[in-house]
């Protein structure tokens, strides 16, 4: 076997192996320093400069507590003048700058007061001037408890419930105040009788406050006296003309327990049920309610302590829609009239602001004496023939009514 020849490097071979090892050794060097720069920069900017800090050498504003004036004790000006509710604040213009560690402000060289001034206004409103109710400063403390009370005392109808404590007075509790309506609510439509129902002549009606001509009793049927030919929609003339009658009423509101309204709102839609458009029905509900609430003894109660009659079914006074279809007029859907209360022939299972009296009948007894007198005639008669009338409620199950205020 031939044996393998030694290796022999040359002169270029070794140059080129020393070279390789001297490039590692120069790349090992710049990173080390590179790491050492690194290392100076972060030790000079969080060590050095991190340690420095600025002393700030500005004034400082010693706050004087102010005591808290009473409202109460204040002068009031006879002639206050309007106070603004901007207010423009005025700033001196500093000017601050940074020399050798410390703030150079040259607002300090002006005089600082050693206390602040108590302010003069709150709320916008000069403490010398009368402050509104609606506005309360934060300084002020709320009324105490027994305030409170006697300002319930004070309340407008108070005075009303308090008269039913007075033992004394007769008409304690049942004070009625009556308005004095324009007479185009009531006594004008009298005047146009005619025109109050289609197919009957009202004026004879009307008479007699309200009652009509006394009946003739020929052949003996009545009595001889309280007997009168009344119309069954007369309603609102009987009782607004009995009102007048009452024993306790009242020119000052405050003591009134109930408020009456006389307006003829059965005469009034009475005479526009066929032929008119819903503006025409709806013209005088709608002046009435308007004249109402301007008025200082709705504003008491917001009208809960008003009621009126109308010598109608309740259907005539609620109309659901503008429908010119639609039936009646919507006296008792206007938001004001919700409140009050009324007396209607017929009311309304659905709602509580109507209360059902009876149709006005022939029989108006002007004593205790003549009712009596009568249930004793009909006692003695000898009637052959009987008859009963009976109401009960019906087997099914009665069906929403559409004219319901849901």
């Amino acid at each position: 076997m031939r044996r393998r020849q030694a290796a022999v490097l040359t002169l270029g071979e070794i140059m080129e192996k020393g070279q390789g090892k001297s490039q590692i050794s120069c790349l090992c060097l710049l990173a080390l320093l590179s790491s050492f720069i690194w290392i100076c920069l972060l030790y000079f900017h969080f060590v050095v400069l991190g340690g420095t800090s600025v002393t700030d050498t500005s004034p400082e504003l010693n706050l004087v507590p102010i005591e808290a004036t009473s409202m109460n004790s204040l002068p009031l000006d006879s002639n206050p003048s309007p106070i603004s509710h901007s207010v423009t604040v005025h700033r001196p213009e500093v000017d601050v700058g940074l020399q050798r560690g410390r703030v150079v402000d040259n607002a300090s060289k002006d005089e600082i007061p050693n206390q602040v001034k108590p302010r003069e206004s709150v709320a916008g409103y000069a403490l010398k001037d009368k402050i509104p109710d609606g506005v309360k400063p934060s300084n002020v403390k709320s009324p105490p408890l027994g305030k409170k009370i006697r300002d319930k005392q004070n309340y407008p109808f108070m005075r009303a419930l308090r008269t039913v404590d007075n033992k004394s007075d007769p008409c304690g509790g049942r004070y009625i105040y009556v308005h004095n309506l324009p007479p185009r609510f009531n006594e004008d439509m009298l005047k146009e009788c005619k025109s109050l129902s289609m197919w009957t002549n009202m004026c004879k009606f009307t008479t007699n406050a309200g009652l009509g001509p006394p009946l003739e009793n020929v052949e003996g049927v009545f009595s001889d006296t309280g007997w009168y030919a009344t119309n069954q929609f007369a309603v609102d003339v009987i009782f607004g003309n009995r009102m007048k009658q009452y024993e306790c009423l009242t020119n000052d509101s405050s003591l009134a327990a109930a408020i009456f309204v006389p307006f003829y709102a059965g005469f009034d839609i009475a005479r526009y049920l066929w032929g008119y458009n819903v503006s025409t029905r709806d013209a005088a509900s709608l002046a009435l309610v308007d004249w109402l609430m301007k008025r200082p003894e709705w504003r008491i109660m917001g009208g809960k302590d008003h009621f009126l009659v109308g010598g109608r079914i309740t259907w005539d006074f609620r109309r659901l829609t503008d429908q010119e279809t639609d039936w009646g007029n919507k006296l008792l859907f206007l938001p004001a009239a919700r409140n009050m209360s009324m007396l209607v022939v017929e009311s309304s299972p659905w709602h509580g602001n109507d209360f059902g009296i009876p149709y006005p009948t022939y029989f108006h007894p002007a004593k205790d004496a003549e009712v009596f007198a009568w249930q004793n005639r009909m006692r003695k008669l000898e009637r052959k023939i009987s008859f009963l009338f009976r109401g009960c409620t019906p087997s099914r199950q009665p069906q929403i009514d559409p004219w319901a205020d849901h």
